[in-house]
């Protein structure tokens, strides 16, 4: 239909020419941004702000375990005193450690460096790892192949990359995981392709919809090979950290899931963008809340779930698992949609594949948006909408109709 939405935004913003413009104009604004904010020497930001404020918990939690004091680690009140420690003064920067104490034990090879320094190497091993995980899906882009420089500048634009920097984050960790995944899973590599998912029980989070998508889907060798990698890791750093560690970080998790509220910031909420996110801000009470981001839960594993056992290309039945994983995900802030880059990339190389199909426009017009609006976040402060979450919404429902059209393998 000509006077559909998808036309409108396919016809005026979606040519290759205005996606370069788009492209190199958020790209020089968020970076420009970066580079002001951060060229302030010091600790501190421009507008006040500690730099990559987020890693201070892992430098910190490093420091504890290298000093054998793991059993801390779950402490608010030490964490609390290694931030005042670190920065020389007091401060109303509030940090929790949900992570196992596994994740913070490789910083330890850094805690001989300053905080800056420390960070500093992190975030470009990251942005390393990150780009890397870009190059190697795309080369398994045949249609984006002659597109690589506007690759390269939308990769350097997506807002969540900004987002990841500024904070210190750990979110390059979990593209590695998923780009792992998504390769071996298109050479037919199933049992691998789990063993890759299952690094991501450092944020077990992400592991909800996965687990649930895989298991009711009866795909048995990703399952186990998740299942043997969550396994095998959880095990390892029991046995190295013991009990009293061990019970403490489970505590710890167990009181986040049960009460998600009690772990976030009054602004939380806003920089999220899952289902629970979507329905916490919407709707101001707490029973209503979790009734409504069970039972949209279950639809969306549902439709992930008929996707991913279809037959359809690894990149649809991929990326359905990829949004499935977000939107289930009840504490995900916008770093973490750094996930999402693989489903990018593999879903405009399949645009590229099948210009001539019903559901192109939509799609096209539902990535755009889905690229845009993460940076836009903030506005459901005033309009109790977090419009990314139903943008990943409509794309797995979207890939669950292209599946239904295709027709089946012989």
């Amino acid at each position: 239909m000509q006077s559909s939405p998808w036309t409108f935004i396919s016809d005026r913003f979606l040519s290759p020419s205005r996606i370069w413009a788009l492209a190199i104009i958020l790209a020089l604004c968020l970076w420009t941004v970066c580079l002001v904010d951060f060229a302030m020497p010091g600790l501190f930001d421009r507008a006040g702000n500690i730099k990559f404020q987020d890693f201070l918990q892992f430098t910190i939690s490093a420091r504890l375990i290298k000093d054998g004091r793991a059993a801390q680690l779950y402490d608010d009140q030490i964490l609390a005193r290694g931030i005042r420690t670190i920065i020389g003064r007091d401060t109303q920067v509030f940090l929790q450690y949900f992570y196992g104490p596994q994740v913070a034990a490789p910083f330890i090879s850094l805690s001989s460096f300053p905080f800056l320094i420390q960070a500093g190497i992190w975030v470009t091993l990251s942005l390393a790892m990150y780009f890397a995980c870009v190059y190697l899906v795309w080369k398994r882009c045949l249609s984006l192949q002659r597109y690589r420089v506007l690759v390269l500048v939308c990769a350097l634009a997506y807002p969540p990359l900004f987002h990841f920097f500024v904070r210190g984050q750990l979110s390059a960790v979990i593209s590695v995981s998923f780009t792992a995944a998504y390769l071996a899973l298109a050479q037919q590599r199933d049992f691998l392709a789990g063993v890759a998912l299952g690094f991501l029980v450092f944020k077990p989070q992400f592991l909800v919809g996965i687990l649930l998508v895989l298991l009711l889907a009866r795909a048995w060798r990703t399952f186990a090979g998740l299942a043997v990698s969550a396994g095998v890791q959880l095990a390892l750093t029991a046995v190295y950290f013991h009990r009293p560690v061990m019970h403490a970080y489970l505590t710890k998790v167990l009181h986040s899931a049960g009460n998600p509220g009690s772990t976030e910031l009054v602004f939380s909420p806003i920089q999220m963008h899952s289902l629970y996110s979507f329905w916490e801000i919407l709707i101001p009470w707490p029973p209503g809340v979790w009734a409504l981001y069970l039972l949209t839960s279950a639809a969306v594993v549902a439709i992930a779930v008929k996707t991913w056992s279809s037959s359809a290309a690894v990149s649809l039945r991929f990326s359905a698992l990829l949004f499935a994983a977000v939107l289930v995900n009840p504490h995900i802030y916008i770093y973490d949609l750094l996930a999402l880059a693989p489903a990018f990339l593999t879903l405009t190389d399949w645009l590229l594949q099948n210009p001539q199909h019903p559901s192109q426009r939509r799609l096209s017009g539902l990535l755009y948006l889905a690229f845009l609006l993460p940076l836009f976040g903030p506005l459901a402060y005033w309009t109790h909408l977090q419009i990314s979450v139903a943008v990943f919404a409509a794309i797995l429902w979207t890939l669950r109709q292209i599946q239904s059209s295709l027709a089946p393998a012989i």
